[in-house]
């Protein structure tokens, strides 16, 4: 058996070439499941593919998605920590131009923590 992983854009393609070939969405989705079976689209998103094929739109990436967009990177950040992590809140905030609350945040997705002053990760390895 082939150890082939496909990825999303590529099962777009596929369902592209069905698409082409004239088969219902349904029809392509027991196609993706006989051939690629747990790593398949499921039938909705075979269905909503068809659906935007139908009104003419092929384009196979993901399109913008509505919320905020970020107003700064994670390596922005970063920099500023490698620079200086002695930094508070505030002084990082200032210098990325956002509220000190979303600074906050970040730093505690990227599993960053304050100790002794200095921020750095929660698990030091």
């Amino acid at each position: 058996m082939s150890k082939f992983v496909p990825d999303k854009v590529f099962l777009r393609g596929v369902l592209l070439h069905y698409f082409n070939m004239n088969k219902s969405a349904a029809e392509a989705h027991r196609i993706l499941v006989d051939v690629y079976s747990e790593h398949a689209l499921a039938e909705q998103t075979c269905r909503k593919w068809f659906a935007r094929f139908k009104v003419g739109d092929f384009d196979l990436d993901d399109k913008e998605r509505p919320g905020q967009p970020k107003k700064f990177e994670d390596n922005d950040l970063q920099a500023l920590l490698n620079e200086n992590s002695c930094q508070t809140l505030k002084e990082l905030s200032t210098s990325l131009e956002v509220d000190f609350s979303t600074i906050g945040k970040r730093l505690k997705s990227l599993g960053m923590i304050q100790k002794e002053g200095h921020w750095v990760p929660y698990e030091l390895k």
